[in-house]
C-alpha cells in the first residue's frame, strides 16, 4: 500500500497541546507518531464500544418470542420518564 499524506493545520490550544505530547518532554518523537496513536485509540475504543453493545444484546437476540412483552412508545416515555 503506498503511503498518502493527510496535512492538518493545528493552532492555539490544540498545537499547545500536541507540542506537550511529542519532543523532549513528551510521550511521542514526532506529531505523525502522536496522530496514528490517538487514531488507533479511536479505533479501539469504537470496537470495545461494539463489543459491549453485542453483549448487552445478545440475551435478548437469543430470548425466546413468548419471553417479549409488548410496550407502546407511551410505555417507553412515561418509564424513562420516571427515572
Amino acid at each position: 500500500m503506498a503511503s498518502e499524506s493527510i496535512h492538518v493545520r493545528v493552532t492555539g490550544p490544540l498545537q499547545a497541546h500536541l507540542q506537550q505530547q511529542i519532543g523532549r518532554d513528551g510521550l511521542y518523537e514526532n506529531a505523525s507518531e502522536y496522530i496514528r496513536a490517538l487514531i488507533r485509540r479511536d479505533l479501539q475504543s469504537r470496537t470495545e464500544a461494539w463489543d459491549w453493545l453485542q453483549r448487552k444484546l445478545e440475551p435478548a437476540l437469543r430470548a425466546e418470542e413468548s419471553d417479549y412483552v409488548s410496550v407502546s412508545a407511551e410505555d417507553v416515555i412515561r418509564r424513562n420518564a420516571l427515572k
